[in-house]
């Protein structure tokens, strides 16, 4: 297989199916080449693609396809009701992977599939699982380097009280998950997760914030930023400017890096409507757990 492939079908693998306009973004291929290839793994049986709702097609892995990329569960089409938040989780994976210092510090995404697949079947009625974790690596040139971020895409409102459930259950973690029940919440144990980052709809955000005052000593560690335009469907990424409208820091910035006016390592509200790329900072730079 060559890259291309393995990318591809690996990102298709993590976020249960991808529509055909951010799986170019995520490849960072054209239109004709990124159908070319669906076209090839449909021949090979790897996947199946369709029209499943607004926007372009979506594709998913077949059992074949699972298989071959090392992921376990069974090979189904996206769910209808889930087809806007996989689409908003994908998009804001895209805008991070885009950033400059993501690149340079060889930080990499943890999908919930494969958070859900470390636990086999054994996620509990009230255990929140992330929609990703970002882990940055011990030795990258960042402030935060050794962190693990969970991810959030908020695209409408919970309730106040059951979203600061969920912050409080993400940030008094301790263990990995799918680990023994005792590990997950240790007293005196470091956070598994540094911060929290919330990226929200504009519907979603006012209960978001709301949620985070509630936090007291917690607050801190989550931060605020706005979905990326091609988090909705029919946003068109484009060519040539799509990694920009999917969220790249302008003019080559780094989640330390943040852009309108913002310096690094300057304590901020979290509240800023930055996109995912180009505003994902610490508000604390290097506090929390290491990873």
């Amino acid at each position: 297989m060559s890259e291309p492939d393995i990318t591809g079908l690996l990102f298709i693998a993590d976020m249960y199916g991808v529509q055909l306009d951010l799986l170019r973004l995520a490849l960072g291929t054209g239109d004709t080449r990124t159908r070319s290839l669906v076209q090839r793994w449909r021949r090979a049986g790897y996947v199946q693609s369709a029209r499943l709702g607004p926007g372009q097609s979506w594709t998913w892995l077949t059992r074949a396809g699972l298989a071959v990329c090392g992921v376990p569960g069974p090979a189904a089409s996206p769910a209808l009701s889930r087809l806007a938040h996989l689409r908003a989780v994908a998009a804001v994976r895209i805008s991070l992977e885009s950033a400059t210092a993501y690149r340079d510090a060889g930080a990499f995404w943890r999908s919930e599939r494969r958070l859900r697949s470390r636990m086999g079947g054994r996620v509990g009625l009230r255990e929140h699982v992330p929609d990703g974790e970002v882990h940055w690596p011990d030795g990258a040139a960042v402030a935060w380097a050794g962190e693990c971020w969970a991810i959030e895409a908020e695209l409408t409102r919970k309730t106040v009280s059951r979203t600061t459930a969920i912050m409080r259950a993400i940030l008094t973690r301790t263990g990995d998950y799918g680990c023994p029940a005792a590990e997950a919440f240790r007293p005196g144990a470091a956070p598994r997760h540094a911060r929290v980052l919330y990226i929200c709809s504009p519907a979603a955000r006012p209960t978001v914030i709301r949620a985070r005052a509630a936090l007291g000593h917690l607050a801190p560690r989550v931060e605020i930023r706005d979905l990326p335009p091609v988090a909705l469907p029919g946003v068109d990424p484009g060519d040539g400017s799509s990694r920009a409208r999917a969220g790249h820091p302008r003019g080559g910035g780094s989640p330390g890096q943040a852009g309108n006016g913002d310096s690094p390592g300057r304590p901020r509200n979290g509240d800023s409507h930055h996109r995912p790329g180009d505003g994902l900072h610490p508000a604390h730079p290097g506090s929390g757990s290491r990873r």
